[in-house]
């Protein structure tokens, strides 16, 4: 498909639930929209799923993804839907809204864990009901695990604003620790705009996907599992209240 540069709405708010927009591109089941909020997966955050409707026939959308900077909704099936037909989207709003809050919660969770400077989170994963985090910290033992979501879930209760930020390449690299991988690192040394999260007043990340506008929309992390997988690595899994 060609690129169309489908306004990204989900980049400047994560909350537009249902919204309109035109086919600009198709290929069988899939399609490109000229604007979407539907976010197509990425930083271990899932795709969104949802409906496309027009003229009273629904359409599911059972994958988002991208292709390049391009944006593609795939359709369980897409009869009668053409270049130029008008949509109503709409997303599965529980299936995103427990991502956006899982998501706020790994980056809390990494502020802290940035802020001790007693190691790194090496990955992440954001399912429909749970997350999980991967980390190089010499001697994590569960009980230093428990502190450390303690120590996020003073932050979560702290009620503080969270927003996305755009700088330019020159304000990125002169900021310490956007991008806490090497190869989010050699991305953001390529782009001449970088989007950043900020959690006001305690952390600033490089990243893509859709959060919760304040840190108490989170709710109460609890730790649901705890894996060792060597002297320094470790794996949890969370889920929120």
């Amino acid at each position: 498909m060609t690129e169309n540069m489908t306004e990204k709405i989900y980049l400047s708010d994560s909350y537009v639930k249902e919204f309109d927009a035109k086919v600009v591109a198709s290929q069988g089941n899939t399609v490109v929209l000229s604007r979407t909020a539907f976010f197509p997966g990425g930083g271990g955050q899932p795709f969104d799923t949802g409906t496309l409707e027009t003229n009273g026939v629904e359409y599911k959308v059972v994958e988002t993804r991208k292709e390049g900077e391009e944006v593609l909704h795939v359709l369980e099936q897409a009869d009668q839907l053409g270049i130029g037909s008008g949509v109503h989207g709409k997303l599965d709003w529980s299936k995103r809204y427990i991502h956006m809050r899982l998501h706020t919660a790994i980056h809390i969770i990494d502020g802290v864990v940035e802020k001790e400077n007693r190691g790194s989170i090496t990955g992440g994963q954001i399912y429909d009901d749970r997350a999980r985090v991967d980390f190089d910290i010499p001697g994590l033992d569960k009980t230093a695990v428990l502190d450390i979501l303690g120590r996020a879930q003073k932050v979560v209760d702290s009620g503080v604003r969270v927003y996305p930020k755009v700088l330019t390449k020159e304000e990125a690299l002169a900021t310490d620790n956007l991008s806490r991988t090497e190869p989010g690192r050699e991305l953001m040394s390529k782009l001449n705009e970088i989007r950043t999260i900020v959690i006001e007043g305690f952390d600033a990340q490089m990243d893509g996907g859709t959060h919760v506008s304040n840190t108490k929309e989170v709710g109460k992390i609890t730790l649901f599992k705890y894996e060792n997988k060597g002297s320094h690595n470790k794996r949890i899994e969370i889920k929120l209240e």
